[in-house]
């Protein structure tokens, strides 16, 4: 009886000049194809000269494609750089190379990157143009200051609660305008209570009596100490705020489309001020706290970078609510020519922020 029984079939070699690197902190290994090279696998280190020795030895390889592991942020120098050298670079998950179980090395995983990426089982990762990724890195540092910024207000908090200064239940912001100016004179030695809701904003709603009372506290020093050093820290976290939110209104103006006008500005209400939003009767602040969590200027929305035009990194509060009575001015989307966005993030890569 013949034997029916079909010779197992080999996968198909889709990228023979191609190359894996298993990327490290400290030192990244590089494999080529064994059966054309004497020696296959090669150990470079991580300083900028040793990534174009290792980019020319893969040129005198004749490797085209590459394929690396998204290992922490350790791949964007030799990615950058093997980029640069003309190479088709794929940024794959770490996921899809998981080796099988039994020993492992650093040799053996470039290895089998190589081998996978050879048969055509690695697919990689979108990586934006440098100019959208410059625009993006500045919105997640604004977005990282912002986070900070408001720890350093909650230690501000824990400060006054702690010497029973109890600004916060009688202010809705206490780095508001009423709220900033006590808590700075505080700082400065002032005690009386008197004194301290004198500072008072006409447009809050608190009484002048009501502030006076909640500012009766132990005033012990560690506290004091401990309040002085938050509100150095949240005045200087706002200061990089504002560096970030002027360099991000540089990059808008350098990706906006040519010849696309500015929406109108919002109009002023009868008092003369801008939007006639209600809460800037309010004087604790509500401006301000609009402006700290204005929506980013500049989105990725599939495959482009989504600019609202004419919009400002800081000022993005004075479009969130219309006068009453009046439909909101439209924010006309605008797309910054050749610029992509998304994310270099290979999937089931955590985002840190």
């Amino acid at each position: 009886m013949a034997d029916k029984r079909k010779a197992p079939q080999r996968l198909e070699v889709l990228h023979p000049d191609c190359a894996g690197i298993d990327i490290g902190k400290t030192s990244h290994y590089v494999a080529v194809d064994g059966a054309r090279f004497d020696e296959p696998v090669r150990k470079f280190g991580t300083f900028t000269a040793d990534l174009e020795a290792m980019a020319e030895w893969l040129d005198s390889c004749g490797v085209r494609e590459v394929a690396m592991e998204s290992t922490g942020v350790y791949w964007i120098p030799a990615f950058e750089v093997l980029d640069r050298a003309g190479l088709d670079v794929r940024l794959v998950n770490a996921r899809a190379t998981k080796q099988v179980s039994g020993r492992k090395s650093d040799v053996m995983d470039c290895q089998w990157i190589r081998q996978l990426m050879s048969h055509g089982l690695l697919s990689g990762a979108f990586r934006v143009p440098d100019e959208v990724c410059a625009m993006r890195s500045y919105l997640r540092q604004r977005d990282g200051l912002v986070g900070q910024r408001s720890r350093a207000v909650l230690h501000i908090h824990k400060a006054l609660t702690q010497m029973n200064v109890q600004l916060d239940n009688v202010l809705s912001d206490v780095m508001g305008k009423t709220g900033q100016l006590i808590v700075r004179a505080i700082v400065a030695g002032e005690r009386d209570g008197a004194r301290l809701a004198g500072f008072r904003d006409g447009r809050c709603k608190a009484e002048e009596a009501t502030i006076a009372a909640s500012l009766q506290g132990n005033w012990r020093d560690e506290h004091l100490f401990a309040l002085a050093q938050a509100l150095e820290r949240h005045d200087a976290l706002q200061g990089q705020v504002e560096a970030c939110e002027a360099r991000i209104n540089a990059e808008l103006d350098a990706l906006a489309r040519p010849g696309l006008p500015d929406p109108p500005a919002p109009e002023a209400d009868a008092g003369g001020r801008p939007g006639g939003h209600p809460d800037h009767r309010r004087g604790d602040g509500a401006d301000r706290r609009r402006r700290g969590r204005g929506r980013p200027v500049a989105v990725p929305f599939g495959g482009a970078l989504l600019l609202l035009a004419g919009a400002r990194a800081g000022d993005a509060h004075q479009r969130r609510q219309a006068p009453q009575g009046r439909a909101a001015p439209p924010l006309e989307p605008a797309r910054a020519g050749p610029a992509h966005g998304g994310d270099d993030r290979a999937p089931g890569q955590k985002r840190h922020r």
